[in-house]
């Protein structure tokens, strides 16, 4: 899912509740803030000498102790718009930063409308080798994975 998704979805909603599932079902707890909003630009080189560029729009959620907030629809676009001027674009893949005992940042991979509210399903993120063909994957992971000059 994108910026532009969610932008799409928030512009269309009633002012109502949002909630983030995370991968493994439990939800975010309901008293969330959404602290950043973020243009997050990454280059690397691969473990196989390849140049890599990826950009992001990461949300911070963060849980204090005011039980007693809920962000709406209403307030989430207005935070967002607040940062459109960082994007040229909104159609960056949307993350989610969110602290339960380490930082992890989760892809967004639904927005729904739903009767009583709208839902952000979050999913996982993982390493990769992004050179396999030179790096020999199948190894085993005891194994060195990159041959010499590689890694």
């Amino acid at each position: 899912m994108t910026l532009h998704d969610l932008v799409a979805i928030l512009s269309a909603s009633s002012d109502t509740a949002v909630n983030f599932v995370l991968p493994d079902g439990a939800f975010v707890p309901a008293h969330f803030h959404v602290t950043e909003i973020g243009r997050v630009t990454k280059d690397f080189v691969d473990c196989g000498g390849t140049e890599r560029h990826t950009e992001s729009c990461v949300l911070q959620v963060w849980v204090a102790n005011d039980v007693n907030h809920r962000l709406t629809s209403a307030k989430l676009s207005q935070i967002i718009n607040k940062g459109l001027k960082l994007f040229s674009t909104t159609s960056l893949p949307l993350e989610v930063e969110y602290d339960k005992g380490v930082i992890s940042q989760y892809p967004v991979l639904q927005i729904e409308s739903l009767s009583n509210g709208i839902t952000i399903q979050l999913g996982t993120k993982h390493t990769a080798c992004l050179a396999p063909e030179l790096c020999r994957v199948e190894l085993p992971i005891e194994s060195s994975c990159c041959p010499p000059g590689c890694c």
